[in-house]
């Protein structure tokens, strides 16, 4: 196992977790794009992931891999989409609906698990699909915080790589970017300390996804609010840290002016 999978296939597993980021996705259609991430998963030849190291760094890998596709809406954008709100109420607004993205994705997990136990061989699949739930769910919050940012008008770094690696440190440390630091936004790759970071949020987040392998549909309902809980957790975090950064930037604070 390792990174050196056909880069069509990294191109492809990225749309597909892209697509699970979206706000307001109906429930079987979160279903389909979730089995196609197991499936996509699957591919990419995770015989192992029995193996908890090898689940991990599968794990680490992706979330790296991913991060540049998840699609992070700048100012202008998140204007049009939300032209009556600004500020905290904006925030709020990402927040909720990245919550009930991740809550999603524990019930759409829960409910493939449902589907899949009731095939003989499913157990080779459970791993993969704990996986790619923890995976999905990661991109959803990584959305929310380079949106957050935007918000709180802490600026991420220009350059995509550098960007994604921004983010996946904020969401692994649940604080905010810092722009007043010397080579933000130069870095190309996670460093060893991200990296561990990294893999002891995903073990948590992984842990927690266990419960979408409950009976039936009682680990989806389970899996849902902890999913919700945790995002919101993350959230409150990393939203006290970027006020305190805003508050120390040229200007004070920071709020996204409403639409004309």
């Amino acid at each position: 196992m390792g990174t050196t999978e056909d880069p069509g296939a990294t191109e492809d597993l990225g749309a597909t977790v892209a697509a699970l980021t979206a706000d307001d996705i109906a429930p079987a259609r979160r279903r389909q794009l979730l089995a196609r991430v197991v499936a996509q998963a699957r591919a990419r030849g995770l015989a192992d992931l029995f193996k908890p190291k090898a689940a991990m760094r599968w794990m680490v890998e992706t979330v790296a891999e991913i991060a540049p596709h998840v699609p992070v809406r700048d100012r202008a954008t998140l204007r049009q989409h939300f032209p009556d709100l600004d500020g905290e109420d904006l925030a709020e607004r990402l927040v909720r609906n990245a919550a009930r993205g991740t809550a999603g994705v524990g019930a759409a997990g829960g409910g493939v698990a449902a589907v899949e136990w009731t095939v003989a061989p499913t157990l080779l699949s459970a791993p993969v699909l704990l996986a790619a739930e923890t995976v999905a769910v990661v991109a959803i919050e990584l959305k929310l915080v380079g949106e957050l940012h935007e918000v709180y008008g802490v600026p991420l770094p220009t350059g995509a790589t550098a960007r994604s690696v921004a983010l996946v440190q904020s969401w692994a440390t649940q604080r905010g970017v810092n722009p007043m630091m010397p080579g933000v936004g130069v870095s190309a790759v996670l460093g060893t300390a991200a990296r561990k970071e990294l893999r002891e949020t995903l073990l948590k987040r992984f842990g927690r996804n266990l419960t979408t392998l409950g009976p039936f549909l009682t680990g989806a309902a389970v899996a849902s609010y902890l999913n919700r809980r945790a995002t919101r957790t993350m959230s409150d975090q990393l939203r006290s840290d970027l006020r305190r950064q805003g508050r120390a930037l040229p200007g004070g604070p920071a709020a996204l002016p409403k639409a004309p």
